[in-house]
């Protein structure tokens, strides 16, 4: 046999193995504008993968919106418990349809559901209400989450709440409305400190001040009659990654046809299907957040006149977050907390609780749509929604270490890893990377320029756009957008396609694939990683030339001095800590330090001994274990234990030396009942393993106070028993 021979055989398995592929993957693009259509025949798409009952519909509210709650009913296999807190999922309205916190079993919904707690989803109709601005939403979201609560009244604990992206700043928004209202809110690459980033990666918080500013968004909210078409959001994110847009995502499901055609089609079907938008409420996001910054500084009011300002939200907050998302970097996910606060003593002051957990890798989309992190991040979260709930105030960073087995207590481990919450210092933060002054000048600078076109567009232009544009005009402009028409051609109703779902059904009964080594494949693969290679060039410099242009022009003194930012201007000022009077809660504190019981003197004690200010899943999980040991009709409920842990945690604080002397001033007076308190004492402390040194030495001082001696072998010994 000659070598031609075997050439010539390589080349034509190859050859037909490609036209099958091709004619395949051809398919696929039909049944994607087949879903399109369908899916925009709907009045109410989604992608969620569970079935659902609507309680609420927004547009019957007194300040009507596209938005509903609706109550997830489990999987037959799956059952919930009413007395655990319920799950809140609000999904992210940033031009895709709703359903992505649900889109597969293995999702928020999902994890949520399988850890027995009831689950909710609030989503949207792809038409806005006419007139809905953010705060009417904000409105209608804080009455879904009392609606929630009324209905678990028996629940211990307030709804938490997980909003995912555009979600998670609208209704962190909507808790400093209604501060008492949630339980700990999760929010999942959400950007809340937007002009954040670090040079050289996260371009897109250039764009804005690229194209002049706000002014563009106003411009196709009139085009759109009132109405902002959410296609164009898409294709922002789209023009972002022009690598995995133009070729590493078609070409994964052109290689691997035979396999991948689902997976694509089920996520084009929750991508591809864009929504709308209130015009206003789009200028709202662009002139208040992605370009003005102002929910960082505490600047956005109410129609009312109140100020939205984070510090308000009562409920802890978990920052989700990843180094791989670069369209929620951990800068603008974080930075809030340094426009907002001195240090942490400002934190604990105002009684907040941040917590944050930061992602090596996974992309934006990925925080919440993926799988793995669905059952490792989003699973641990859930599991310790209640520890979470009941840290003191502070800055911390939840650290997910595997369980091997080996470790101490394992049956307190409530999943495959072990949650610990390590406190952090503003510097944590500041450690990431940042803005320097001159960088904050530039963005205020980008922010005056964007209000003085906005203002020549609305004078000069806004009136003639406005006359000759009707809704059957904006409607015929919508349809001409690009990936609808894309949608469109490779359909049904495009008769050039009719054969093609016939041929495909064909070639799928007599399917030929070419060998993985074959020489021509492997040519194939790499054609493909040089044009991956190129496009990644190419976005890298189009990047830098970005960045370049607008440090450059908005760093200009002329220009800056031109919209009235100073040289000497410090970077945003921080606003108020508001009606935080520090020597009063201290005297307060000093008055309340011999007020409690058994309870109190053991909470004071247990917080003095673990004074690293961390917690281990482990130890939260070992006070549960011993709280619901307690008679049902005794049993303080989990609110009560965290009103309990903050004040005592408040105490210890305003004076330490003066709050572990009051121990023994409201312990009981029944030896008996003071050891069983100090023995509890001893099996939470050593959840995580042996107490260190200094625990111990704490550890033997409080024993000292409740039995007068006390040895850990004592102690342990008691426990055993």
């Amino acid at each position: 046999m000659y070598w031609w021979s075997a050439v010539g055989d390589y080349y034509w398995s190859y050859y037909r193995d490609a036209c099958e592929r091709s004619l395949l993957y051809l398919d696929v693009l039909r049944r994607r504008g087949e879903d399109y259509r369908e899916q925009s025949a709907k009045a109410a798409p989604h992608v969620l993968s569970f079935d659902f009952v609507v309680l609420v519909d927004g547009r019957m509210l007194p300040r009507p919106v596209n938005y509903g709650l609706l109550r997830i009913i489990p999987p037959p296999e799956v059952e919930t418990d009413p007395g655990k807190r319920p799950f809140i999922v609000f999904d992210p309205r940033a031009g895709h349809g709703p359903g992505i916190g649900g889109m597969k079993h293995d999702s928020e919904i999902g994890v949520a559901l399988g850890a027995g707690h009831p689950c909710y989803f609030v989503g949207f109709l792809p038409q806005p209400v006419a007139g809905q601005t953010i705060e009417d939403v904000c409105r209608a979201e804080a009455y879904f989450v009392r609606f929630v609560a009324d209905r678990h009244r028996e629940a211990d604990g307030k709804p938490a709440l997980i909003g995912n992206c555009q979600a998670g700043w609208q209704i962190l928004m909507m808790a400093a409305m209604e501060p008492e209202l949630a339980g700990p809110i999760l929010v999942a690459g959400t950007p809340l400190s937007y002009w954040a980033g670090v040079r050289g990666i996260y371009p897109m918080r250039y764009l804005g001040g690229l194209l002049g500013g706000g002014w563009l968004t106003w411009l196709m909210g009139d085009i759109g009659n009132g109405i902002f078409d959410g296609a164009w959001l898409i294709s922002n994110f789209e023009s972002n990654n022009p690598a995995n847009t133009l070729w590493k995502k078609p070409y994964n499901v052109y290689a691997n046809v035979d396999t991948e055609a689902k997976r694509f089609l089920d996520f084009e079907k929750w991508w591809g299907n864009p929504i709308l938008l209130d015009a206003g409420e789009m200028r709202f996001i662009v002139d208040e957040l992605f370009i003005g910054n102002r929910l960082a500084a505490a600047k956005i009011a109410t129609h009312d006149g109140e100020r939205i300002d984070l510090r308000k939200v009562k409920s802890p907050i978990i920052v989700f977050c990843s180094f791989g998302d670069d369209i929620t970097p951990p800068q603008q996910a974080l930075d809030w907390i340094l426009d907002l606060y001195e240090d942490v003593d400002a934190i604990v002051a105002n009684g907040q609780t941040i917590i944050y957990s930061l992602h090596q890798n996974i992309g934006h989309l990925g925080i919440f749509v993926s799988a793995r992190v669905a059952t490792k991040e989003h699973a641990e979260f859930v599991f310790n929604i209640d520890l979470v709930d009941v840290m003191p105030s502070g800055l911390y960073e939840i650290i997910l270490t595997r369980a091997d087995g080996a470790e101490a207590n394992p049956q307190l481990i409530s999943g495959d890893y072990i949650a610990k919450l390590e406190p952090r210092t503003l510097d944590d933060i500041r450690a990431l990377g940042g803005n320097d002054a001159a960088d904050e000048r530039r963005f205020e600078t980008a922010a005056r320029v964007s209000e003085i076109n906005r203002e020549l567009y609305r004078a000069f232009l806004q009136p003639w756009v406005k006359a000759l544009v009707d809704p059957a005009m904006a409607e015929f402009l919508r349809q001409l957008h690009p990936n609808r028409v894309m949608f469109r051609v490779f359909s049904d109703s495009n008769p050039l396609m009719a054969p093609v779902a016939k041929a495909a059904e064909t070639i799928r009964g007599d399917r030929h694939p070419v060998e993985a080594v074959n020489p021509f494949l492997a040519l194939e693969k790499m054609a493909s990683t040089s044009i991956v290679v190129n496009l990644e060039i190419f976005a890298k410099a189009r990047e830098a030339v970005t960045e370049a242009i607008f440090l450059d022009v908005y760093g200009s003194p002329l220009l800056q001095a031109v919209v009235g930012v100073g040289s000497s201007q410090p970077r945003a000022a921080r606003a108020s800590r508001g009606d935080i009077d520090l020597e009063a809660a201290h005297a307060q504190a000093l008055a309340d330090m011999t007020r409690g019981g058994f309870i109190e003197a053991g909470m004071r004690a247990l917080l003095y001994v673990l004074a690293s200010g961390g917690a281990d899943e482990r130890q939260f999980n070992a006070l549960e274990a011993l709280r619901n040991a307690v008679p049902e009709a005794a049993r303080p409920p989990l609110s009560k234990i965290r009103e309990i842990i903050r004040r005592q945690a408040e105490l210890l604080r305003a004076d330490e030396t003066k709050a572990v002397a009051a121990i023994a001033e409201i312990l009981p007076e029944d030896s008996g009942r003071r050891a069983e308190i100090l023995s509890a004492i001893y099996r939470v402390v050593s959840g995580d393993g042996e107490p260190d040194a200094g625990e111990m030495e704490k550890f033997r001082e409080i024993s000292r106070l409740f039995l007068g001696k006390a040895s850990p072998a004592e102690l342990h010994d008691r426990q055993e028993a």
